[in-house]
């Protein structure tokens, strides 16, 4: 009998430790109406700094041969970090223009603080902010605001994804002959043969093409069904991290360009509607194919 209470004991005591570690781990975790209300804010709060800053004379840097930055983004990244290190200090960041901190591993801030910066640098108005927010590896949260036309697109994982509020949905386009297609160009130019020749063929089998310079508003596009597909290569986690996540809960699918799940980190993604992913798909595989091939002559609608 007394080696059953003390079992007891031992079983009661172990359950009690699991909850309270549960209960721990409940309490640690911020809840995400505060994780997006803080992305939020930390994304309009920038997106107003860039657009002050929009029409005034700018400090340029070059990173490369033609990959820029200016001194916008660097205050917009100060900016986001900000807020967000008030409210989580022991968050992880990772960010374009360098910013690090934290030592959680269950949290990580993935940032771009003005995704579009050449098109930005021209007083061309198709930049955004970037913040995604990634669980234990997991795209939690996504938010994206152009502050030029004042659009919010916010996700949360499993819960759809809105624009402004209103609920999204991608296209039901299901032939690249009626789809308008989307794509970018690396800063790096000795990958342009490749990429022309992807070009080359796309613009020849869909409606219509359109290079826009900012990778995240162009995948929220893709969500809300003003364009029907978006790909590119040599994109960084902060390009995508949170946009992929709006598509995806706006009922689209988004892998890398071998059809496999995306990964942020390699750096290639096809973002679709859904119907046309396959499409998309084979023609980045027939186009690989050609790489050996003259290119022929194309023209951009």
């Amino acid at each position: 009998t007394k080696t059953c209470l003390v079992e007891t004991a031992s079983v009661r005591a172990h359950f009690g430790h699991v909850i309270i570690r549960l209960l721990m781990k409940d309490y640690s975790d911020p809840p995400l109406d505060l994780l997006e209300k803080s992305a939020v804010t930390a994304a309009r709060t920038a997106g107003a700094v860039l657009l002050e800053r929009l029409s005034s004379a700018r400090q340029i840097q070059f990173k490369g041969e033609i990959n820029l930055v200016t001194d916008a983004d660097r205050l917009s990244e100060e900016t986001i970090v900000s807020i967000l290190r008030s409210h989580f200090p022991d968050h992880r960041i990772l960010a374009e223009e360098g910013s690090t901190g934290g030592g959680s591993e269950r949290y990580r801030w993935i940032i771009d603080p003005l995704d579009g910066t050449t098109n930005y640098a021209h007083g061309y108005p198709h930049f955004a902010v970037s913040i995604g927010l990634e669980r234990e590896g997991e795209m939690l949260l996504g938010v994206v605001h152009d502050p030029v036309l004042d659009e919010l697109f916010v996700a949360r994982l499993g819960e759809g994804a809105t624009l402004n509020g209103r609920p999204l949905s991608v296209s039901s386009v299901d032939t690249l002959l009626r789809a308008l297609v989307c794509t970018g160009f690396p800063y790096d130019r000795s990958r342009f043969p490749a990429i022309l020749r992807r070009w080359d063929y796309f613009v020849r089998e869909a409606q219509g093409m359109r290079r826009d310079g900012s990778a995240a508003l162009d995948i929220c596009y893709v969500a809300c069904g003003r364009f029907d597909a978006f790909y590119e290569d040599g994109l960084y986690p902060w390009d995508m991290a949170a946009a992929t996540l709006v598509v995806r809960e706006a009922g689209g699918r988004v892998t890398g360009f071998d059809g496999r799940e995306v990964d942020i980190s390699a750096g290639d993604l096809v973002a679709t509607n859904g119907p046309l992913h396959e499409a998309m798909l084979e023609g980045l595989r027939k186009s690989s194919l050609e790489e050996q091939l003259p290119l022929r002559q194309s023209e951009s609608c």
